[in-house]
């Protein structure tokens, strides 16, 4: 059963090194219940960063330089606090 904490752990810790490929492989491949729920939420939050780059878009060719600047620094703390989610999920499954 530990082993199956650390894929569990490595599916949120991959948003720095596979994306949502290896979320998406440990859903598919462990038979674990816990671990596949910790995988698709691993992997809804690496799939949200592509969703916000559409928020930027919209911003970008507004064709105002504040609703540009604002999306851009919106899409940064969003990233953020969806990374810093990802670490302290995947810690909190180690302890």
């Amino acid at each position: 059963m530990r082993d199956y904490k650390i894929f569990a752990s490595l599916s949120y810790f991959s948003i720095f090194f596979a994306g949502f490929i290896f979320p998406l492989a440990v859903y598919f491949i462990v038979q674990d219940a816990e671990v596949k729920y910790h995988a698709k939420r691993a992997l809804i939050s690496h799939v949200l960063p592509f969703l916000t780059i559409i928020f930027v878009l919209v911003g970008v060719f507004s064709g105002s330089i504040s609703s540009m600047v604002s999306s851009i620094i919106l899409f940064i703390i969003i990233n953020l606090v969806i990374v810093i989610w990802n670490i302290i999920q995947g810690i909190k499954i180690l302890l």
